[in-house]
């Protein structure tokens, strides 16, 4: 296996590498995850995440994985697949990772352009990217005619400061109507399936909250059979899946705290925290998010992360009521898929420019 953390020295190195010494293969998960991480330590990554994900691919879905070596050694990556967010037709995702030892534009310029040449062959008329701002990346695409699409405020809870009894009277009031809080796990017979209670009416209450999220482009929400095969291989915790049940048994709100994040022990990600309309301004996504915390804190976990569209300001509102703590916003980045280089003019233009100093 490729040591990730291994970089070409000036000893190994060639003093006047050729074309052929920079190369793209199939990169293992395992490898990619690590190399992923060393890019970027604040935002941790491993194998087990990422098989997560690809377990949710459809059958023929584009995907690659590719290494790109140097002198034997690994020195970056070009994924590309179908986006996690604005899956529309004929969007797919180029993401590039280099070493960070290696940062150079030109060897960027190589792989931004061999994953391009991928989409094109994929058929895609449009590149997105998602990346922190402030990375190097982001300023990096930005000056080559990358343009932002959308934007999303990361933030991050210290569940151990949250102070639930300031909130106790607002929780009283959103549940004075007779609207309770359960758990999937409460709402699940024992030894049942928790992806089988009332799944309709689950995913009618999911995709009725994602097509009301503010993003840039609405959300393309899964079919009903792609939800219900993916939900489960995310491996959520149902004790962690917060549902809103009206006095009449509908199902009006959720939050789900409930994705364990590996490479962070402790720390669970915050996924869609929604109400119904007609259900709206009573306190609801309030209570929601504190149950989901308790639920958390008596599972052991001790963070929250979670991410909201600059453009949520309800969200945005209670987030910050409850301590979260605004990290850099996450830049989803675009392009059209035609026209730049050829993956063989940037790796010339790298070759020539091995001696420059990391940007």
């Amino acid at each position: 296996m490729t040591d990730p953390t291994r970089l070409p020295s000036m000893q190994d190195t060639p003093a006047d590498p050729s074309l052929r010494d920079l190369s793209f293969q199939d990169l293992g998960t395992a490898e990619y995850a690590a190399l992923l991480t060393l890019a970027h330590p604040e935002k941790p990554t491993d194998a087990v995440n990422l098989e997560r994900l690809a377990a949710g691919r459809l059958p023929g879905e584009h995907h690659s994985q590719r290494g790109a070596f140097l002198g034997g050694a690994l020195v970056g990556a070009v994924q590309t697949g179908v986006p996690g967010m604005d899956n529309h037709d004929g969007w797919l995702d180029l993401t590039v990772t280099l070493h960070p030892e290696y940062r150079r534009s030109a060897l960027a310029d190589a792989l931004v352009e061999y994953g391009l040449e991928v989409l094109r062959a994929a058929g895609a008329r449009v590149a997105v990217t998602r990346l922190r701002e402030g990375w190097w990346e982001a300023g990096y695409l930005l000056r080559r005619g990358w343009a932002e699409h959308d934007r999303m405020w990361s933030s991050v809870l210290d569940l151990r400061t949250l102070d639930f009894a300031a909130f106790a009277a607002e929780e009283a009031r959103a549940l004075a109507g007779g609207v309770r809080i359960v758990s999937l796990a409460d709402l699940t017979a024992p030894g049942a399936d928790p992806w089988d209670t009332h799944p309709r009416e689950h995913y009618d209450l999911i995709r009725t909250l994602l097509t009301d999220v503010p993003s840039a482009t609405p959300v393309q929400v899964w079919p009903f059979e792609i939800w219900r095969m993916r939900m489960p291989q995310r491996e959520l915790d149902p004790r962690g899946l917060m549902i809103a049940v009206a006095p009449d048994g509908a199902w009006v709100g959720t939050s789900q705290l409930a994705q364990t994040l590996p490479a962070q022990p402790g720390h669970l990600h915050n996924g869609l925290t929604g109400v119904r309309r007609e259900w709206r301004g009573h306190g609801l996504g309030l209570a929601l998010k504190l149950a989901a915390a308790r639920a958390a804190l008596a599972r052991g976990f001790t963070h929250s992360h979670t991410g909201n569209h600059t453009g949520n300001a309800p969200m945005l509102a209670i987030n910050e009521r409850l301590g979260f703590t605004r990290e850099a916003a996450m830049l989803t980045l675009r392009r059209s898929v035609e026209g730049g280089q050829s993956a063989g003019e940037a790796a010339r233009a790298f070759v020539s420019s091995m001696a420059s100093p990391s940007e």
